[in-house]
């Protein structure tokens, strides 16, 4: 007598089952409804800042040397800055229109001209023909609504920027809070902290700490060299900038501040502070 017939039922009950099983599994998951595309463009992240001309030769989309990670591109058309790097393939490295990363180049793109003469001219775009004009229209409308590029901000030309040399007496510093006016060419109202004898401007690249609201807006309008020695946010620091009482460890962390917003930010200095009693 054979046994091997039930053995084979046994096996077609355990497939048939593992079938059930599976089917009951794959079935019974309720269907994901579609997720919201997550927009982590930066454009929810950077909010509008100024830019001098040295900051912005900065984004040419190479390599940054520091931190061996590419950098951003942008460019300005008549002192918009734009963010053309998902346009890479032309304005970065190798790109045909590499030459016009991290420049102004309203100019040069309305004559349709690659000569270096005609970058960072932004009172040429003063001076255009009527034809000139309309096609630098042309790119702002090309770039800002066809190509979606961002907007960054604004460009400073440096004849335009405030002398590093003149004298900021407490009052105009206060002024200079972040929450003032704006002025004409600018996207967002300056923002003044001062640093030793040195004033720099924090909204050329700074809003995210020093604007309203922000981690370091207690310096805002204020001479903070007491509270950057001390590393101090406790507003009464910020507003008393007497240091004579302070040891040598405490000025070398004011004189790293310094450095730091003078040579790894490039804040513009825009003035000297009247230290005058």
């Amino acid at each position: 007598m054979s046994f091997s017939a039930p053995d084979g039922i046994f096996d077609c009950i355990v497939i048939i089952l593992c079938v059930l099983i599976g089917y009951f599994l794959v079935n019974s998951r309720k269907p994901v409804p579609d997720q919201p595309e997550v927009d982590d463009d930066e454009d929810d992240i950077l909010p509008p800042r100024n830019f001098t001309q040295k900051q912005l030769l900065h984004f040419d989309g190479k390599e940054d040397e520091n931190t061996q990670e590419t950098k951003s591109i942008y460019l300005s058309l008549n002192g918009v800055v734009f963010d053309v790097s998902d346009g890479k393939d032309f304005y970065g490295p190798e790109g045909p229109y590499e030459l016009f990363a991290g420049h102004e180049c309203g100019v040069a793109l309305a004559k349709m001209s690659f000569d270096k003469e005609f970058l960072d001219d932004m009172e040429g775009c003063k001076n255009m023909n009527f034809g000139e004009k309309c096609e630098l229209d042309n790119w702002l409308m090309r770039f800002e609504h066809e190509r979606r590029y961002p907007i960054r901000g604004r460009l400073i030309p440096d004849d335009k920027m405030p002398d590093p040399t003149r004298i900021i007496s407490k009052e105009v510093l206060a002024e200079n809070g972040g929450s003032g006016k704006v002025p004409e060419g600018y996207a967002v109202a300056p923002i003044y902290v001062g640093a030793d004898d040195k004033v720099f401007d924090m909204s050329f690249g700074g809003n995210l700490f020093y604007g309203p609201d922000c981690s370091y807006e207690v310096f805002a309008g204020e001479d903070a060299t007491r509270a950057l020695a001390l590393m101090s946010l406790k507003a009464e620091d910020a507003k008393n900038p007497d240091i004579s009482d302070l040891d040598e460890k405490k000025i070398k962390i004011l004189q790293d501040w310094i450095k730091t917003f003078e040579v790894k930010k490039n804040y513009p200095i825009v003035g000297k502070l009247d230290k005058r009693k």
